[in-house]
């Protein structure tokens, strides 16, 4: 029995991606009170050019938008300042809204001494994906800005070791959570497995990672062969 022509369809839109769309979304949620936060107050305070909005999300969740130029000022304050004291980032992405409009990139925080946490954000436009690197704020932020750079393909200017961390560092199709990305990827599953079957382990593992790997192969060799002899 054949699909229905609004499943195919269904199908083709995820296959091609994002369609384009002419507004870029608003910061969602009204603007929140800013003593509803202990740390808003104070950036509003300090950095009054650089926040555009702070807004309540889920109930409990408080999201500072901040403006590229100023968002590592602001996050090195937030970290350096004792009544603030944000000393973990407990997470770093980004959000593409598709249909050419700006992706946001995500900071999450969470200040450990005064058991409090706050998001910031900021949008980058899709022909200016750059921003600098807080790896040297945060230690976490060294793989999460890779992590990233590799999905969405935003670079992190002054980041010490910039490369793919979960595509293979010659994969060549773009960046996987990016809303043009087609569903399927940008080559056929034939060729994907080509390219997989051609990749050179030893040219993207350091020698003591090899090393690891023959020793499992040789266990594994050597459990076989008991095996076979019972």
């Amino acid at each position: 029995m054949s699909e229905p022509k609004e499943f195919r369809d269904a199908l083709d839109d995820l296959a091609a991606g994002a369609a384009a769309e002419a507004e870029a979304p608003a910061d969602q949620g009204a603007e929140a009170a800013a003593d509803t936060h202990p740390s808003v107050p104070a950036l509003r305070g300090r950095f009054a050019d650089a926040i555009l909005h702070h807004t309540i999300m889920a109930g409990d969740e408080h999201v500072v938008r901040v403006t590229r130029e100023r968002l590592v000022d602001v996050i090195s304050w937030l970290h350096s300042e004792p009544d603030q004291h944000y000393d973990l980032l407990q997470d770093l992405t980004a959000v593409d809204w598709g249909g050419g409009r700006p992706i946001d990139i995500v900071y999450q925080l969470w200040s450990i001494p005064h058991r409090r946490a706050l998001r910031l954000k900021t949008a980058l436009p899709l022909d200016d994906l750059e921003m600098p690197t807080v790896s040297h704020i945060f230690a976490t932020a060294d793989w999460l800005e890779r992590e990233v750079f590799d999905l969405f393909g935003v670079r992190f200017t002054g980041h010490a070791d910039l490369r793919r961390i979960l595509m293979p560092d010659n994969y060549a199709e773009g960046h996987p959570l990016r809303k043009d990305f087609p569903l399927r990827g940008r080559v056929s599953r034939a060729e994907q497995t080509r390219r997989a079957l051609a990749f050179a382990v030893e040219e993207h593992y350091a020698p003591q990672e090899l090393s690891v790997i023959e020793e499992v192969e040789r266990h594994h060799r050597s459990r076989a062969a008991g095996e076979g002899e019972s």
